[in-house]
């Protein structure tokens, strides 16, 4: 005779087991963590290509797409900015007036001198003008980046020479310093960017179809991409058909007693 209540426990078990093994609090060495609906330090202050040292605080005033990349990056950083700006150019709010770009190198050693050779090729290579104050492109101590970095969930490290191992992402921050939405990647949709920065202004925090991507796919970081993880999803694969195939029994159970009910 199958026992029901047993049934029900073992399943219970194997959802709460599965979701602690999958929601490891531990954070990653390197890649993104969501911290959806936490407040960034606003205190923290950066230098901007112009070499003016500004607190967070005076650049967030608007919504912000805020990006981390270091400017002599032979990897992802360039595409990453490519991808944004190909999509600021397409969308059709107003950088500047509708909402910010914040780009901050998570390289210390970096200055205002190579932080404004970027701003400049990025603003020339757009197809449409925009003020000197919509996209900052800054530097700052490792202490301001340490904290602001892991205050998004934004993990990177050293790959023991000159160059850094990081993950490919941007962040919707609302007015008051609220992480609202994580769009992962290189390359960017106008619709994406545009839904972003409009929960940003609503501090409307939605998470979308990149939360299960994050789930599927894991950091490599020597091969500096995202790779699909193979382990996790068979994980999940193997709990959803073990939870058919505990609802197939208990069915079959309650049929059991249902038809020796009709005999007696």
């Amino acid at each position: 005779m199958i026992n029901i209540k047993a049934i029900i426990y073992l399943l219970i078990v194997l959802i709460v087991s599965s979701y602690v093994t999958y929601s490891d609090k531990t954070p990653p060495e390197v890649g993104i963590e969501e911290q959806l609906g936490a407040t960034i330090p606003l205190d923290l202050k950066f230098t901007s290509s112009k070499g003016d040292t500004l607190s967070l605080r005076e650049i967030i005033d608007k919504p912000v797409i805020l990006s981390f990349a270091y400017y002599h990056c032979p990897g992802i950083c360039t595409p990453l900015l490519t991808g944004l700006s190909e999509a600021v150019n397409i969308m059709d709010l107003e950088p500047g007036k509708d909402y910010r770009l914040v780009t901050i190198s998570f390289d210390h050693t970096e200055g205002s001198a190579i932080a404004e050779k970027w701003r400049k090729t990025y603003a020339e290579g757009m197809k449409r003008k925009i003020p000197v104050d919509a996209w900052y492109f800054m530097t700052g101590d490792s202490l301001s980046i340490k904290k602001l970095t892991s205050s998004v969930g934004y993990y990177f490290k050293s790959d023991g020479k000159e160059d850094f191992i990081h993950p490919a992402a941007i962040m919707a921050i609302s007015s008051k310093g609220k992480v609202v939405r994580y769009l992962f990647g290189t390359k960017f949709l106008p619709f994406d960017l545009k839904m972003a920065v409009i929960e940003a202004q609503e501090g409307r925090i939605t998470p979308t179809i990149n939360k299960v991507l994050n789930f599927c796919f894991s950091y490599d970081p020597q091969g500096r991409k995202y790779v699909l993880d193979v382990t996790k999803i068979a994980g999940a694969v193997s709990l959803f058909f073990v939870a058919i195939f505990l609802v197939i029994l208990l069915i079959k159970g309650r049929k059991n007693k249902l038809n020796k009910k009709e005999l007696s």
